[in-house]
């Protein structure tokens, strides 16, 4: 999918072209607004050198929605080592050479990386990897890419209709890399307006090509699978990855709790829950948390905060009894000893749809507690045992005054007793 770079001189005439048959004038201000200086000038080393530039990938799909990109990356009917040649020439800065086996050189300038890769052929796939080889048919390497909308030579219309599909055969994309997969899905929370306009092609390709992804690293199936739960249509999408029969080879328990994901959805849909928040409802014990951790590797901070909820779901809760039903939360922040509670209770509450409890709970902050060890030796209390003890009894108490006590007040006990 590209998009056109024209020379500084004609910025005002940039265009996109899709099947080398028409163009389209950008002159949107997300598209203007690409142009740093930095930009400008790798713009005029490739003018110079008579090869063609384009951006390329998401930010073309992104700029023709109407959205300005967070990643642009830029394709060129240069080779590799024709453009080491030319950022030499020019003392154009390069870094980070891993992905030139790709056809990928990273240059600096102005401040900014652009990362550009050679257009390719893919000569040979095993599912996970491709050996390519390097072309100058902007048509060929459209081909290549997973979806029509990842390629505007071919999908314009798709984006239009809001329409996701692989470019040409589903099942030969498919087998090329098993990710696309999920990146379909990935692609339909993004794109689609409705959450039922699936091919029924495709969904056959994709059910009868699904054990490919046991053989896809779990850190890339987690990439796809975060992005993903938190877009759009996410229920439907997670409900219909278990009816074809997918959960089993990315790390999701096989008879997962879907009817309370669906539920924790909508509830949580407009809260900005995390990833793990919307998946948590899947899993109905601990150590399915620990299964998916084992096959996604995922952070520590993201395996902790599945384990709170499923262990904290049912239990803690907001208090029937309690004029305040925030205190079952406060008190179980107050009482922890991990920086994070507080967070943690926050996704909680969105898992659980409590809404107002969520508002006040984000303006709310852990009170000091204004009681020391030293102002208890002080007092006399000497025995590290004994202070420990003391300060915990002055805690339960200051808890009870809702934090309200103050040193003295609290000191007052111990002087008494």
């Amino acid at each position: 999918m590209w998009s056109r770079l024209l020379s500084p001189r004609v910025i005002g005439r940039s265009s996109v072209c899709w099947r080398s048959l028409f163009t389209m004038k950008l002159k949107t201000s997300e598209f203007q607004a690409l142009f740093s200086d930095g930009l400008k000038g790798l713009a005029e080393v490739f003018e110079k050198h008579q090869h063609e530039l384009r951006i390329a990938g998401g930010a073309v799909r992104d700029l023709l929605s109407g959205k300005r990109p967070e990643d642009v990356d830029f394709a060129t009917t240069a080779t590799p080592e024709e453009m080491k040649h030319m950022f030499r020439n020019a003392g154009i800065r390069m870094i980070n050479n891993k992905g030139e086996t790709h056809g990928t050189i990273t240059a600096r300038l102005h401040n900014e990386n652009f990362e550009v890769t050679t257009l390719r052929v893919d000569v040979e796939t095993d599912g996970r990897h491709a050996e390519v080889e390097f072309t100058t048919d902007w048509q060929k390497d459209a081909e290549r890419r997973d979806l029509t909308i990842n390629s505007m030579f071919l999908g314009y219309e798709d984006l239009q209709n809001r329409e996701v599909r692989f470019v040409g055969s589903a099942e030969q994309r498919i087998q090329e890399d098993y990710l696309r997969i999920l990146r379909y899905f990935r692609f339909y929370g993004r794109v689609a307006l409705e959450p039922g306009g699936h091919e029924a092609e495709t969904l056959a390709a994709i059910k009868e090509n699904g054990r490919g992804l046991a053989a896809i690293s779990g850190e890339r199936i987690w990439m796809e699978l975060k992005k993903m739960v938190v877009g759009n249509h996410a229920a439907h999408l997670l409900e219909l990855m278990y009816s074809l029969e997918l959960a089993q080879y990315i790390g999701l328990p096989p008879d997962g709790n879907v009817e309370e994901m669906k539920r924790v959805w909508q509830r949580a849909k407009d809260r900005s829950p995390k990833p793990m928040t919307v998946l948590a409802a899947l899993f109905r014990r601990p150590e399915e948390v620990e299964k998916m951790d084992i096959r996604l590797k995922v952070s520590r901070e993201e395996k902790t905060l599945a384990l709170f909820l499923v262990k904290h779901r049912r239990e803690l809760r907001k208090s029937e009894d309690e004029p305040d039903c925030l205190v079952p939360f406060t008190d179980f922040i107050f009482d922890s000893r991990d920086l994070d509670t507080q967070s943690k209770v926050c996704e909680l509450l969105k898992y659980q749809g409590e809404d107002k409890l969520l508002a006040e709970l984000s303006r709310w902050s852990v009170p000091r507690f204004p009681v020391s060890g030293h102002d208890l030796r002080r007092l006399g209390v000497t025995s590290g045992k004994e202070i420990g003890a003391t300060l915990q009894q002055l805690r339960d108490i200051w808890k009870k005054s809702r934090y309200q006590m103050d040193k003295d007040e609290l000191l007052s006990y111990i002087k008494s007793s």
